[in-house]
Protein backbone atom coordinates (compact mmCIF):
# COMPACT_ATOMS: atom_id res chain seq x y z
CA UNK A 1 0.00 0.00 0.00
CA UNK A 2 0.93 3.55 -1.31
CA UNK A 3 1.87 5.70 1.84
CA UNK A 4 -0.45 8.71 1.89
CA UNK A 5 0.79 12.37 2.65
CA UNK A 6 -0.53 15.70 2.66
CA UNK A 7 1.40 16.98 -0.78
CA UNK A 8 -1.14 15.13 -2.75
CA UNK A 9 -3.27 17.15 -1.79
CA UNK A 10 -3.58 20.82 -3.70
CA UNK A 11 -5.79 23.76 -5.02
CA UNK A 12 -8.23 22.30 -7.57
CA UNK A 13 -8.02 23.43 -11.84
CA UNK A 14 -11.05 24.19 -13.79
CA UNK A 15 -9.50 21.48 -15.45
CA UNK A 16 -9.91 19.06 -12.95
CA UNK A 17 -13.79 18.81 -13.60
CA UNK A 18 -13.86 15.53 -15.54
CA UNK A 19 -12.39 14.01 -12.54
CA UNK A 20 -14.40 16.36 -9.77
CA UNK A 21 -17.78 16.38 -10.83
CA UNK A 22 -18.16 12.69 -10.54
CA UNK A 23 -17.14 13.02 -6.76
CA UNK A 24 -19.27 15.86 -6.25
CA UNK A 25 -22.43 13.26 -7.51
CA UNK A 26 -21.23 10.69 -5.57
CA UNK A 27 -21.25 12.81 -2.23
CA UNK A 28 -24.59 13.87 -3.08
CA UNK A 29 -26.33 11.17 -4.12
CA UNK A 30 -30.03 11.83 -4.61
CA UNK A 31 -30.04 15.62 -4.07
CA UNK A 32 -27.57 15.94 -7.41
CA UNK A 33 -30.48 14.34 -9.47
CA UNK A 34 -33.20 15.95 -7.91
CA UNK A 35 -31.19 19.18 -8.93
CA UNK A 36 -30.66 18.29 -12.24
CA UNK A 37 -34.59 16.23 -12.80
CA UNK A 38 -33.34 13.04 -13.16
CA UNK A 39 -33.57 9.76 -11.73
CA UNK A 40 -29.70 8.85 -13.18
CA UNK A 41 -26.62 10.10 -11.13
CA UNK A 42 -25.02 10.21 -14.58
CA UNK A 43 -27.45 12.49 -16.10
CA UNK A 44 -26.52 15.16 -13.54
CA UNK A 45 -22.66 14.91 -13.82
CA UNK A 46 -22.95 17.29 -16.83
CA UNK A 47 -24.32 20.11 -14.32
CA UNK A 48 -21.69 19.74 -11.92
CA UNK A 49 -18.76 20.20 -14.61
CA UNK A 50 -20.83 23.43 -15.80
CA UNK A 51 -20.55 24.72 -12.46
CA UNK A 52 -16.99 23.20 -11.27
CA UNK A 53 -15.73 25.43 -14.04
CA UNK A 54 -16.98 28.78 -13.27
CA UNK A 55 -16.08 30.67 -10.34
CA UNK A 56 -18.58 32.23 -7.55
CA UNK A 57 -20.81 29.80 -6.86
CA UNK A 58 -21.13 27.17 -4.22
CA UNK A 59 -19.44 23.95 -6.69
CA UNK A 60 -16.46 25.89 -7.86
CA UNK A 61 -12.93 24.99 -8.42
CA UNK A 62 -12.37 27.96 -6.19
CA UNK A 63 -13.60 26.56 -3.33
CA UNK A 64 -12.48 23.06 -4.12
CA UNK A 65 -8.97 20.76 -2.83
CA UNK A 66 -8.38 17.83 -4.50
CA UNK A 67 -6.43 14.46 -3.23
CA UNK A 68 -4.10 13.50 -6.53
CA UNK A 69 -1.95 10.72 -6.81
CA UNK A 70 -0.30 9.93 -9.83
CA UNK A 71 -2.26 12.42 -11.73
CA UNK A 72 -5.53 10.84 -11.14
CA UNK A 73 -7.61 12.39 -8.58
CA UNK A 74 -9.11 10.49 -5.87
CA UNK A 75 -10.88 12.33 -3.80
CA UNK A 76 -12.24 16.22 -3.15
CA UNK A 77 -14.05 18.73 -0.67
CA UNK A 78 -15.44 21.75 -1.55
CA UNK A 79 -15.94 24.67 1.58
CA UNK A 80 -16.57 27.85 1.60
CA UNK A 81 -17.75 30.75 3.82
CA UNK A 82 -21.54 30.44 4.78
CA UNK A 83 -22.02 33.94 4.92
CA UNK A 84 -22.00 33.55 1.21
CA UNK A 85 -24.19 30.87 0.81
CA UNK A 86 -27.01 32.97 -0.68
CA UNK A 87 -24.53 34.35 -2.97
CA UNK A 88 -23.04 31.16 -4.55
CA UNK A 89 -26.29 29.28 -4.91
CA UNK A 90 -28.21 32.03 -6.48
CA UNK A 91 -26.55 31.47 -10.10
CA UNK A 92 -27.37 27.42 -9.32
CA UNK A 93 -30.49 27.88 -8.54
CA UNK A 94 -31.34 29.87 -11.09
CA UNK A 95 -29.53 27.68 -13.82
CA UNK A 96 -31.07 24.78 -13.11
CA UNK A 97 -34.74 26.12 -13.32
CA UNK A 98 -34.32 27.22 -16.32
CA UNK A 99 -31.98 24.61 -17.80
CA UNK A 100 -33.35 21.61 -15.98
CA UNK A 101 -36.86 22.59 -15.03
CA UNK A 102 -36.10 21.76 -11.58
CA UNK A 103 -38.62 24.51 -9.60
CA UNK A 104 -40.41 23.92 -6.22
CA UNK A 105 -37.30 22.13 -4.46
CA UNK A 106 -37.09 22.65 -0.79
CA UNK A 107 -33.94 23.66 -0.25
CA UNK A 108 -33.19 25.35 3.32
CA UNK A 109 -29.77 27.19 4.11
CA UNK A 110 -27.14 24.34 4.59
CA UNK A 111 -25.17 27.06 6.54
CA UNK A 112 -24.83 29.97 8.30
CA UNK A 113 -22.93 33.45 8.59
CA UNK A 114 -20.00 32.60 11.15
CA UNK A 115 -19.80 28.93 10.16
CA UNK A 116 -17.37 27.48 6.88
CA UNK A 117 -19.88 25.02 5.42
CA UNK A 118 -18.16 21.85 3.15
CA UNK A 119 -20.17 21.23 0.86
CA UNK A 120 -19.21 18.45 -0.63
CA UNK A 121 -16.43 15.39 0.53
CA UNK A 122 -15.87 12.54 -1.36
CA UNK A 123 -13.51 9.61 -2.16
CA UNK A 124 -13.25 7.64 -4.83
CA UNK A 125 -15.07 4.25 -4.75
CA UNK A 126 -11.88 1.75 -5.14
CA UNK A 127 -9.47 4.30 -2.72
CA UNK A 128 -12.34 4.39 0.23
CA UNK A 129 -10.95 3.03 3.84
CA UNK A 130 -7.65 4.61 2.61
CA UNK A 131 -7.73 7.30 5.19
CA UNK A 132 -8.08 9.93 2.02
CA UNK A 133 -11.00 11.52 3.25
CA UNK A 134 -9.78 12.32 6.96
CA UNK A 135 -6.88 13.92 5.03
CA UNK A 136 -8.98 16.09 3.16
CA UNK A 137 -10.90 17.06 6.17
CA UNK A 138 -8.08 18.06 8.28
CA UNK A 139 -6.92 20.35 5.75
CA UNK A 140 -9.77 21.65 5.33
CA UNK A 141 -10.18 22.41 8.81
CA UNK A 142 -6.30 23.13 9.15
CA UNK A 143 -6.94 25.91 6.54
CA UNK A 144 -9.94 27.42 8.16
CA UNK A 145 -8.31 27.57 11.35
CA UNK A 146 -5.70 29.67 10.10
CA UNK A 147 -8.02 31.83 7.87
CA UNK A 148 -9.80 32.66 11.61
CA UNK A 149 -13.45 30.94 11.56
CA UNK A 150 -14.38 29.54 14.26
CA UNK A 151 -16.76 26.81 13.28
CA UNK A 152 -16.65 24.84 10.42
CA UNK A 153 -19.98 22.58 9.63
CA UNK A 154 -21.65 20.06 7.13
CA UNK A 155 -24.59 18.13 6.19
CA UNK A 156 -24.51 14.16 6.54
CA UNK A 157 -27.10 11.80 5.76
CA UNK A 158 -29.06 9.94 7.81
CA UNK A 159 -28.66 7.21 6.18
CA UNK A 160 -25.11 6.98 5.71
CA UNK A 161 -23.58 6.00 9.79
CA UNK A 162 -20.59 5.63 8.73
CA UNK A 163 -19.69 9.06 7.59
CA UNK A 164 -21.54 10.57 10.67
CA UNK A 165 -19.35 7.91 13.11
CA UNK A 166 -16.33 9.89 11.25
CA UNK A 167 -17.11 13.20 11.58
CA UNK A 168 -18.29 12.56 15.37
CA UNK A 169 -14.72 10.67 16.02
CA UNK A 170 -13.13 14.04 14.58
CA UNK A 171 -15.34 16.16 16.95
CA UNK A 172 -18.16 17.56 15.18
CA UNK A 173 -21.84 17.29 16.95
CA UNK A 174 -24.88 17.42 16.06
CA UNK A 175 -26.91 21.15 16.29
CA UNK A 176 -29.85 20.36 13.70
CA UNK A 177 -31.53 19.40 11.00
CA UNK A 178 -32.00 20.39 7.30
CA UNK A 179 -34.41 19.75 4.38
CA UNK A 180 -32.81 19.56 0.89
CA UNK A 181 -35.26 18.19 -1.60
CA UNK A 182 -36.72 14.90 -0.60
CA UNK A 183 -34.05 14.52 1.89
CA UNK A 184 -33.46 15.56 5.80
CA UNK A 185 -30.02 15.58 6.43
CA UNK A 186 -28.04 16.14 9.96
CA UNK A 187 -26.08 19.56 10.42
CA UNK A 188 -22.84 18.66 12.25
CA UNK A 189 -20.74 21.16 13.07
CA UNK A 190 -17.02 21.14 14.49
CA UNK A 191 -15.49 24.58 17.19
CA UNK A 192 -12.09 25.53 15.60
Amino acid sequence: MKNLNTEAIRPAKKTDYTQVAPLIVQAMEDLACTFANTEEAAEAIPLFEYFFQKKANQYSFEHTLVYEEEGEILGSITFYDGKLLPEYRAPFLKYIAEEYNATNITIEDETIPGEVYIDTVSVAPNHQGKGIGKKLLATAIAQSRVEGHEKIGLLVDFKNPNAKKLYLALGFEAIGQKQLGKERYEHLQLKL
